[in-house]
């Protein structure tokens, strides 16, 4: 494979030239002469086969080959660096990845404590929002991340679930008195909350329960986060359906009610993973036991569980 590999001295000076279309820019950054930057791009060229510039007197442009290089190199030199980071700073740090709607919701505060139990494993932790939880760890700055998932990351990858997902629709006591019970069909005069823009948390829910069919789930408010969905409820604006484990706190305190008391697994659930291999290892599984005996109770009370059919 290294015999493929042009100098990387050469990539480098490539680089540096294609981000400002200048040899000298590139030169000053590299500590180089511009003939010396000249030299090495003319070495990757022949190595290549390719013009990667278009030379007109002292202006420079990128051909389309020389752009294809670019974008590749400036991910590849990234990921170079942030792997020199490990050594530069902590080596015990762990870089964690973590849908922001759980960080706010319990993990900030859990992550917070192991710092204080733990300090010689300091957690730099990352709240990303995202539609689906991902994680590239070739290409992403993290040690492990907790996503979302149905856990299927391959023989690659350690990977132990925290808790599983159960979708349950929330409103606020002030919304609908608890007193009064509701059924199905009060659905389509009530305002429907959305956490997600594809609405697919609702369309589980009712799909499950083989309901589907009798409530419009065009109808209601959208929002990007399960964390967006919650506020909404509390603030009684409508009814949210939501992971029952992150709502768990508000209904034992009865700021939140259960209308309908039906959770139903999705399948998925919250995952610690991380590429095996990892010279962290031994942090990282002390932060998935600490995070496993730090999960909150799981409210139950009235509560019908229905699993995948």
């Amino acid at each position: 494979m290294t015999k493929s590999i042009p100098p990387l001295y050469a990539l480098r000076a490539f680089e540096a030239a294609a981000r400002y279309c200048s040899f000298t820019q590139a030169a000053n950054e590299l500590s180089l002469t511009q003939s010396a930057i000249s030299r090495h791009i003319r070495t990757l060229e022949d190595i290549l086969g390719y013009n990667l510039f278009e030379r007109n007197g002292p202006k420079l442009t990128l051909t389309d080959q020389g752009k294809t290089l670019a974008q590749e190199l400036k991910l590849g030199f990234a990921i170079i660096e942030r792997a020199c980071l490990l050594f530069r700073d902590n080596p015990n740090t762990i870089r964690l990845k973590v849908p922001s709607t759980l960080t706010a919701r319990w993990l900030l505060k859990a992550v917070n404590i192991f710092k204080k139990e733990y300090p010689t494993y300091p957690v730099q932790l990352s709240s990303i929002w995202m539609d689906i939880d991902t994680v590239d760890f070739y290409s992403e700055p993290y040690d492990c991340a907790i996503l979302l998932t149905d856990g299927n990351f391959g023989p690659s990858y350690n990977c132990f679930k925290l808790f599983d997902e159960w979708l349950i629709p929330i409103c606020s006591p002030s919304y609908h008195p608890q007193e009064k019970k509701l059924t199905i069909n009060d659905l389509d005069q009530l305002e429907l909350l959305h956490p997600s823009f594809d609405r697919r948390d609702w369309k589980r829910w009712l799909n499950r329960l083989n309901l589907l069919d009798k409530v419009d789930i065009r109808r209601g408010q959208v929002f990007d986060t399960l964390d967006q969905g919650i506020s909404a409820a509390l603030q009684g604006i409508g009814i949210s359906t939501n992971d029952l484990m992150l709502v768990s706190q508000e209904l034992f305190q009865q700021h939140l009610y259960l209308p309908f008391p039906k959770a139903v697994s999705t399948g998925d659930g919250y995952y610690m993973v991380w590429p095996k291999g990892n010279p962290k290892e031994k942090a990282l599984c002390l932060l998935k036991d600490f995070l496993i005996n730090e999960l909150p109770p799981l409210y139950t009370e009235g509560v019908t569980f229905f699993e995948l059919s």
